[in-house]
């Protein structure tokens, strides 16, 4: 019984340090602005809190972006169509690149601090990892397409932070336009013609 306040008060506490990382990152024009002292004053928590608990920056933001991250984890490994299992693979494919844009975009500064946040390349990440290899095992379903391990790193090269960012604010391609061109890129690799309504809200 002893025992359980003090982990009750960790578990608030890592919400409540998520939570504000979360309102920092959202409302910060450059993601490298944001400091743990920043996050631990807008959490109304100690320093020593925050590294207790989530190591330091990197961790943090690893934390924060696969909490984000989650829903759509969810959807592409156990969901319905058209990110789950049971999608046609030359479907599933370019459904999968296009959600991940979505969160990109809709994740734009989170995204950046994360990709930029790792001193290691950021292709040993255990999250591009993941992605990568189901995005593989998506393009070996599909019978003539060769390489699948460099196909999946070119189309995951095209979402990501870093290239979002500058054609969203450097280059202002709009959100839809930018969805297009990839569904277009994807249908080029594949083989396939584009989708229909290609670019069009989900």
């Amino acid at each position: 019984m002893p025992e359980r306040k003090p982990r009750k008060d960790a578990a608030r506490n890592r919400q409540a340090v998520l939570a504000a990382a979360d309102r920092l990152f959202t409302d910060c024009d450059n993601p490298e602005d944001v400091t743990m002292a920043d996050v631990a004053a807008a959490a109304g928590v100690g320093k020593g809190t925050l590294f207790r608990a989530f190591g330091d920056r990197p961790g943090l933001l690893r934390a924060l972006y696969e909490a984000r991250l989650e829903p759509l984890r969810e959807a592409a490994e156990s969901g319905p169509p058209p990110l789950g299992p049971a999608t046609p693979p030359l479907l599933r494919v370019p459904a999968l690149l296009d959600a991940t844009l979505r969160f990109k975009l809709d994740n734009r500064r989170l995204a950046l601090a994360f990709e930029e946040s790792d001193s290691t390349s950021p292709y040993k990440a255990a999250h591009y990892e993941r992605w990568h290899g189901l995005l593989r095992s998506v393009l070996e379903q599909i019978p003539g397409l060769a390489d699948t391990e460099f196909t999946a790193h070119a189309l995951l090269a095209a979402v990501r932070a870093d290239l979002v960012e500058h054609l969203a604010d450097r280059e202002h391609v709009p959100r839809e336009q930018m969805r297009a061109q990839l569904a277009g890129f994807t249908a080029t690799v594949l083989g396939t013609d584009p989708p229909d309504g290609a670019g069009d809200p989900p």
